[in-house]
């Protein structure tokens, strides 16, 4: 089940609301994880098993990290560890690592009858912050195992994020109200998202779904230019979209969840979209795997070994694929510049820095979106190649308002409409136009992707 359906729409949320904000609280966590395994199983059933056992091991870790000393105290986090992560990698890798092993030693081993199951890099990764604070003495051993499933199931968050570390939330998991104005905040903000969704990141995406069609080494080089902005729009509007409903429907439940995206293409550098792009991730990468490694704190040579591989890490955890790895490396390459030398440059000259950055990002882009190394580069001669050709005006007069009103969106005009007017009437008069017009959207077409299911 995905946000941007009618069934969750108008069926689950109705139902879910209904019954939890009827029942008392002290039962209100009971709803939450039945409507969260609800939610999760319409799609998956079959992986809902893994999920509930992810929350038995970790439990079981949890409490005996909390009641042993020594060494049983580490190897009870080092068995949680291995469980999460070694699932993560069977169920996301295995295929990746036996096509690898299979090019190099000239073996033909076969692949793995495996699926993804859905949000196993994001709970994985909420997951295993819990057992890792709680060795760090962070946090206290949840005892009640349902208020950990509660946790780690959350149905806004569960499937895509934003990665909500268990210190964020704690108390709220115990104790928590929900005032009418927190549920009003919440419904804006969750239509914010699925306008963003399904009016923006559908239509915009449907240009780079075009240009794969026609095959790269057929666009011409303006309407490459035009593919390459849709897709940074996309994977924006899309991803921003899905992090905005999950934490309007947080505030609906009573839990404040934390901002996911800020404005990212206003940076004037990588190291500052990186502040901006899917902060919650960038948090947890810093937290459980810069600073443990040393961070800067070790060295010049050591601070740069450290920010490879957390590169090489983000990259590879967003996909089993080597364009993902290559992706984290073109970053990795960027911020080291940036941080040997460039930073200073960027912020003396406020123009050129907008332009390098958003340039910069839309390339990533493309190694991120294409997975076939040769047809990379197909793409990117055409976006230098200079290729004439007509078929960009047919795709410009089609789509060109869409991307237009992209691009506005993507900067602070409308998160600051949205705080001046979103509570007085023209506001709430333009949510329902949102809620409508979305609807009317679902209703009447197919094209409805999630970018980061996939990952």
């Amino acid at each position: 089940m995905i946000f941007s359906s009618l069934l969750f729409l108008f069926w689950f949320l109705p139902i879910f609301f209904t019954l939890y904000y009827v029942c008392p609280a002290k039962y209100r966590n009971i709803v939450l994880f039945a409507g969260s395994i609800v939610f999760y199983g319409w799609g998956e059933p079959k992986f809902l098993i893994l999920l509930l056992l992810s929350i038995i091991v970790n439990y079981a870790a949890g409490r005996l990290i909390g009641h042993f000393t020594g060494p049983a105290r580490k190897i009870s986090l080092i068995f949680a560890l291995v469980f999460d992560f070694g699932m993560l990698l069977f169920f996301k890798y295995i295929n990746f690592f036996i096509g690898n092993l299979n090019h190099l030693t000239g073996l033909h081993l076969t692949d793995v009858a495996v699926t993804l199951p859905l949000g196993i890099s994001f709970y994985t990764f909420q997951i295993a912050s819990y057992v890792i604070d709680v060795y760090r003495g962070k946090v206290r051993a949840e005892r009640s195992i349902l208020t950990l499933g509660t946790y780690l199931c959350m149905f806004p968050q569960l499937i895509a994020g934003p990665i909500v570390v268990y210190a964020d939330v704690a108390e709220k998991l115990h104790e928590r109200r929900v005032t009418l104005s927190e549920i009003t905040d919440g419904v804006s903000i969750f239509i914010l998202g699925l306008g963003s969704k399904v009016l923006i990141a559908n239509n915009v995406g449907a240009l780079w779904t075009e240009a794969g069609k026609i095959g790269y080494e057929n666009l011409s080089t303006p309407l490459a230019w035009l593919a390459m902005l849709s897709f940074s729009l996309q994977i924006y509007f899309d991803f921003n979209g899905y992090s905005l409903m999950a934490i309007g429907l947080g505030k609906m439940l009573g839990f404040t969840f934390p901002k996911n995206f800020n404005h990212p293409y206003m940076a004037r550098s990588i190291t500052d979209f990186w502040r901006r792009w899917h902060m919650t991730l960038s948090g947890w990468f810093r937290e459980y795997v810069y600073i443990p490694l040393g961070g800067n704190r070790k060295g010049t040579a050591r601070t740069y070994v450290n920010l490879l591989i957390v590169w090489a890490l983000t990259g590879f955890w967003h996909g089993a694929d080597w364009n993902f790895i290559l992706w984290g490396l073109f970053f990795f390459v960027v911020l080291a510049v940036e941080k040997l030398f460039l930073t200073d440059f960027l912020e003396k000259h406020p123009v050129f820095s907008h332009v390098y950055a958003k340039l910069l990002i839309a390339f990533s882009w493309m190694l991120f979106a294409i997975t076939d190394f040769s047809q990379i580069g197909v793409f990117f001669t055409r976006l230098f190649g200079l290729k004439g050709g007509t078929d960009w005006l047919y795709y410009g007069r089609n789509y060109g308002v869409i991307l237009l009103i992209g691009c506005i969106l993507s900067t602070p005009v409308l998160s600051g409409l949205f705080e001046r007017y979103g509570k007085r009437i023209p506001g709430i008069a333009v949510c329902m136009l949102i809620f409508l017009a979305s609807v009317a959207y679902l209703a009447d077409a197919g094209y409805n992707p999630f970018l980061y299911f996939r990952f």
